[in-house]
């Protein structure tokens, strides 16, 4: 549930590596989650047939003019309002000039001089300390074709279906200094886009693909040269290309030889990177105002009625749960890594209005479960309406914690069974005949004369092997609180 909040070794979130100091900066493409391309009415449904959604515009025919989807713009205030920044009220399109062969113009239209969604800021946590990544800007533009190499011999393919499909460029400061920082904002991010809607955030399907600018310096030098390691699809293989590459450049370094820019791709069955090309700069792609298009202009009463509409932001409702429920900062943070999530962690508090043990367990035994199974726990067989139970059963002393994760492991494998059957039906129900408990520690201290003289003589621990015994004694039914407090009065 929680990956991008786990606590991690020293080591892998160290900003300093044999004595230099790690930069990264990131440039994602969001696809937007529109029902047509940004500037034709094709659609943009994945797998299907290579070509088959390509209409005249996004082949760039003689004569056809590319006319702006107003959903994509909308979906571009909304993650402008989501992360603080600047709503520019006129923005322009221009022509990014270069050849490719799933590119029908030779040109990509986007945003250059004047991008829609400028500054603001992504927040998030890397354990338990507070980070900031700066945002340079977000601007809207149309995605390429793709070439397809593995079903020709000898040839490639080009499928136009992707050509035209909307894409939001995010383009952050060099503010990170790890792999791990990296990552966890790569997360947070995949986490905005997604709760607002505006991406589905697939990344195998290339709905949101990362590229990270990697350089390393000596403290308080320049920066060093970068290269952007493109199309990280996966969180898993964007930490190890990071670190492969942190590492390559510091070697190449060390060694007499200079950095040079490129662009490089991550091999993950090799775990390393390799140059693909050099690395091209603004001036190398001849931007200049697209004419077909006229500046988009957005007005203060559309950004405002955009806002009305917007769900209530992962952050606002971390400060919510925090205030209301009482909760840690980052206990508020961890549940509301998804909307998911936040809605089991409200609905099961709503039954049982016990909000800490909620997110306890939600936290623990139920993330764990849901870890091993790779599912969120809001996909995790056990409803709110049973981990509610289960935590009233808890705190009216019907069970104890050891009993509930064996309820849990029950729910877990059998989904639809009843909280209070399955508590009878494995005879978990706590010790509550004070007579008979009495009578089981009675017989405990007759038995461990030693471990009772040890506590007299002010060793503590022998309490603990004392109560051992009689929740042996017991079958582990009686309750460990009530077990303390009759030997602390017999001790006495």
């Amino acid at each position: 549930m929680n990956t991008s909040m786990q606590k991690q070794s020293p080591a892998a979130s160290s900003s300093m590596i044999q004595g230099y100091e790690v930069v990264i900066g990131f440039e994602t493409h969001a696809q937007l989650s529109t029902q047509s391309k940004i500037f034709s009415r094709a659609a943009i449904a994945f797998g299907a047939e290579p070509n088959t959604q390509a209409c005249a515009v996004d082949l760039a025919l003689p004569g056809t003019l590319p006319v702006m989807n107003i959903g994509a713009v909308e979906r571009a205030i909304e993650f402008g309002l989501a992360v603080g920044s600047h709503i520019a009220p006129r923005s322009i399109f221009a022509r990014k000039n270069y050849f490719y062969p799933d590119l029908p113009k030779g040109y990509q239209i986007s945003q250059f001089e004047i991008p829609v969604v400028q500054g603001g800021a992504v927040e998030f946590y890397l354990g338990d300390e507070k980070k900031s990544v700066r945002l340079v800007r977000a601007h809207l533009e149309e995605d390429a074709g793709k070439s397809l190499h593995e079903d020709f011999i000898g040839q490639t393919g080009i499928d136009l279906n992707r050509a035209g499909t909307p894409l939001l460029e995010i383009v952050t400061e060099p503010d990170m200094r790890s792999s791990l920082e990296a990552v966890a904002y790569a997360k947070e991010l995949h986490k905005i886009v997604t709760w607002i809607g505006i991406c589905d955030g697939n990344m195998q399907e290339g709905s949101f693909r990362c590229d990270a600018n990697v350089s390393v310096r000596k403290p308080g030098a320049e920066l060093g040269t970068r290269r952007e390691i493109k199309n990280l699809n996966s969180f898993k293989f964007m930490q190890q290309a990071i670190d492969y590459e942190i590492r390559w450049q510091i070697e190449e370094i060390e060694d007499g030889r200079a950095i040079q820019q490129a662009t490089v791709l991550f091999n993950p069955d090799s775990g390393e990177t390799r140059a693909m090309r050099t690395k091209e700069d603004a001036a190398d792609y001849r931007y200049f105002p697209d004419p077909d298009l006229p500046p988009l202009v957005v007005s203060d009463d559309w950004v405002q009625r955009v806002r009305a509409s917007m769900t209530e932001l992962p952050r606002v409702m971390a400060q919510r749960f925090a205030s209301d429920y009482g909760l840690s900062d980052y206990d508020a943070a961890a549940l509301t890594q998804s909307r998911a999530v936040a809605a089991y962690f409200e609905d099961t508090t709503q039954s049982c209005g016990q909000p800490k043990l909620v997110s306890n367990w939600i936290m623990g035994e139920l993330s764990r479960r849901a870890n091993a199974d790779e599912i969120e726990v809001s996909a995790s067989p056990v409803t709110p309406s049973q981990l509610a139970q289960l935590i009233n059963r808890i705190q009216d002393g019907t069970i104890s914690n050891n009993a509930a994760r064996q309820v849990v492991e029950v729910l877990w494998s059998a989904p639809g069974s009843e909280v209070d059957v399955v508590i009878q039906a494995k005879g978990l129900k706590q010790m509550n005949d004070t007579g008979a408990l009495e009578k089981i520690v009675d017989a405990v201290l007759a038995a461990n004369p030693k471990n009772v003289e040890e506590f007299r003589s002010g060793n503590a621990k022998a309490l603990n092997a004392l109560v051992g015994q009689i929740m042996k004694g017991s079958q582990g039914k009686a309750n460990p609180q009530q077990v303390n407090e009759l030997l602390r009065q017999k001790l006495a």
